[in-house]
């Protein structure tokens, strides 16, 4: 078994063993909001009912939504996410599950991608079934968003997977550092990022590689300059219970924070009682 075929059994196993308890609704209103709704019998059981995502842009770029779970203080930096306390039902269920369940690809910056043990999909039966259904491929495109190319494409697992392409968005100097690792790699694709931000590359992604709906997982910085580029239509956010994590580590880390309306509100129950999920809608009115 090879090196992605041992990670895949692994992240399949600790899935279908995760207590994945159900949510139960506090409030749901989508308002006039065109949101489509994704699920089947199993994520709407979990989930206590349909799972929402903005509709596509009409300015050419992708739909993106970003995905956060901070501890009760408000905190989203931690050497191992799960120390933050969002629990099995956040991590099975919303991270890798209904957030990223319907992308095209998932986005994350250079320091959440490296390491030789990630890969971003989703892992349990029924949401492998429910992507099926929606006529996507098995796993769901890799981008990496890098100013300075720091990473180690041998050392780095999602750049050595051959059936999933990985799209690389990073500055001159980033392009020119990852350059020799994208040639001999031929799934792996280089766009440029150039003065106008990320708008440009989205839209290429979108209109060249068919990458029309993206699950940003991290971190702070590419989620903040994503927002502020007005790039992000909906924030799928989950509160633990307790504190902790690094301090002065907000989801958002720029001078004008969004505008956030609430769509739904969910509390866990069980092994995950007092744990918040929210889905919010950024809005680009500042």
């Amino acid at each position: 078994m090879n090196g992605f075929a041992q990670f895949a059994a692994k992240k399949t196993q600790d899935a279908l063993t995760a207590a994945i308890q159900p949510l139960h609704t506090d409030y749901d209103d989508p308002g006039s909001h065109a949101f489509e709704a994704i699920g089947n019998p199993w994520t709407s059981a979990h989930y206590d009912g349909p799972f929402r995502q903005a509709p596509l842009p009409d300015d050419g770029t992708p739909a993106i939504n970003l995905v956060f779970v901070q501890s009760r203080d408000g905190n989203t930096g931690a050497d191992n996410p799960g120390d933050l306390g969002g629990g099995d039902t956040d991590k099975h269920l919303i991270y890798e599950g209904l957030s990223r369940v319907a992308a095209h690809a998932v986005m994350a910056g250079a320091t959440t991608a490296n390491g030789p043990d990630v890969f971003f999909s989703i892992w349990r039966p029924e949401l492998v079934a429910l992507r099926e259904e929606l006529g996507l491929p098995r796993h769901a495109a890799q981008i990496v968003v890098t100013g300075r190319g720091c990473i180690d494409a041998g050392e780095c697992l999602l750049f050595n997977v051959p059936d999933v392409p990985v799209l690389v968005l990073g500055s001159r100097i980033a392009c020119a550092a990852i350059a020799e690792a994208a040639r001999q790699r031929p799934w792996v694709r280089v766009i440029p990022i150039d003065d106008g931000g990320l708008r440009g590359p989205l839209s290429r992604l979108r209109h060249e590689f068919g990458i029309e709906r993206i699950s940003a997982v991290g971190g702070r910085m590419t989620a903040t300059s994503l927002v502020d580029q007005g790039l992000v239509q909906d924030l799928y956010l989950t509160t633990s219970a307790r504190d902790g994590g690094e301090p002065d580590t907000p989801w958002y880390a720029g001078k004008t924070p969004p505008r956030l309306e609430r769509v739904t509100a969910k509390r866990g129950t069980g092994p995950d009682a007092g744990v918040l999920f929210e889905h919010l809608r950024l809005n680009a009115a500042r």
